[in-house]
C-alpha cells in the first residue's frame, strides 16, 4: 500500500516513518500546502496514494489567538480539502485530532475520561479550529480514521516548538527549579505508541472517530516530576494554578480520554504513560 504522509518531519510523522511497513511518501509543508485547493487537488492524485495520513497542524495554542486565520487554514480548511479529495479518489484518510476539543467545563460533577460521543466544548481558537477540521473529515470522507490524542511528545521537535519533556529538561538544567500547572489533568502520549496504534488501525477497515493515548492520567506538574525522577535530576517542582500561569489561550482542566473503543478494535491497550516516558528518556 502506498501511503502519503503529510507532516512527515514532525514528532508523529517521524514516528510513523519508522513504524509503517508500507511504501511511505513523505510530505512536508514545502511539498504540499494543505490549505491550497489547487495543490491538494493536484498533488494527492499524482502520488497515486492508496491512503493519506494527515499529521499537519497549526498547534501554537497561544499564538493562534492572534493568528486565527492561519490556524483555521491549516486545522480546518486543509483537512476539509484532503477529505474531499480522498473521498473523490475513494481512499481512506487518517486525521489527527486533539483532547483540547474538551476545553470547557466537564459535563459530569466527578470527571471521568471522555468517550468519543461526549459533546465537544472547545474554548480557544486552536481547539475550535481543530474540532472544525475533524468534523469536516468525518462529514466529507466516508473512509476516515480520526484519532484524538493528548500530550504528545516524540523524538523529532518542530522548529519553534519543542515538546514538554525536552522543555522541562532544559528548564531544569538552566534554572534548577520549575513551576508547573497542577490543575490540568491529561495523559502524556509517546508518539511512537500512537504511531503503532495508527499502523495497526489502518489494517482493520474499522473507520470512525477514536481516542488514542497512552493509559493512565496525571497533571502537567505530575508529568514534570516523573521526568526529573526518571532522569535522576533533583529539580524542585512547584505546583501552580492555571490562573497563576496566565496563558493567553484557555486550556482544558480535564481532558483525559477513554480509549476503550480503540482497545476493542486493536485487541490491546496502549501502555501506561509512565512506561512510555521511561523508554523515551532511555532512548533519546
Amino acid at each position: 500500500m502506498r501511503i502519503a504522509l503529510i507532516g512527515a518531519g514532525g514528532q508523529l510523522g517521524t514516528a510513523l516513518m519508522a513504524r509503517l511497513e508500507e511504501e511511505v511518501l513523505p510530505l512536508g509543508s514545502r511539498d504540499l500546502d494543505i490549505a491550497d485547493p489547487e495543490q491538494v487537488q493536484r498533488v494527492i492524485p499524482e502520488l497515486r496514494a492508496e491512503l493519506v495520513i494527515n499529521t499537519a497542524a497549526y498547534n501554537f495554542v497561544d499564538k493562534a489567538e492572534d493568528e486565527a486565520e492561519r490556524a483555521r487554514a491549516v486545522n480546518e480548511t486543509g483537512p476539509k480539502l484532503l477529505a474531499e479529495t480522498c473521498a473523490r479518489l475513494d481512499i481512506p484518510l487518517v486525521h489527527i485530532g486533539t483532547d483540547y476539543v474538551y476545553g470547557g467545563a466537564h459535563p459530569h460533577p466527578h470527571p471521568r475520561p471522555y468517550v468519543e460521543t461526549d459533546p465537544a466544548t472547545p474554548s480557544s481558537v486552536y481547539s475550535r479550529s481543530k474540532l472544525a477540521g475533524e468534523q469536516a473529515v468525518i462529514a466529507h470522507c466516508p473512509k476516515h480514521y480520526v484519532l484524538r490524542t493528548c500530550g504528545l511528545y516524540g523524538r523529532a521537535v518542530s522548529a519553534g516548538k519543542g515538546n514538554f519533556v525536552q522543555t522541562m529538561l532544559r528548564l531544569g538544567r538552566e534554572r534548577g527549579a520549575v513551576s508547573v500547572v497542577d490543575d490540568q489533568w491529561c495523559t502524556p502520549t509517546f508518539a511512537t505508541d500512537l504511531a503503532g496504534a495508527i499502523a495497526d488501525l489502518i489494517t482493520t477497515g474499522k473507520y470512525g472517530l477514536y481516542h488514542a493515548t497512552n493509559s493512565g492520567s496525571t497533571t502537567w506538574c505530575g508529568f514534570a516530576r516523573e521526568i526529573f525522577r526518571l532522569q535522576g535530576m533533583a529539580v524542585p517542582v512547584t505546583p501552580i494554578t492555571t490562573a497563576q500561569f496566565k496563558a493567553k489561550a484557555a486550556r482544558p482542566s480535564y481532558s483525559v480520554l477513554d480509549c476503550a473503543k480503540l482497545t476493542n478494535v486493536l485487541g490491546r491497550q496502549l501502555r501506561s504513560w509512565h512506561d512510555a516516558l521511561a523508554e523515551y528518556l532511555a532512548t533519546t
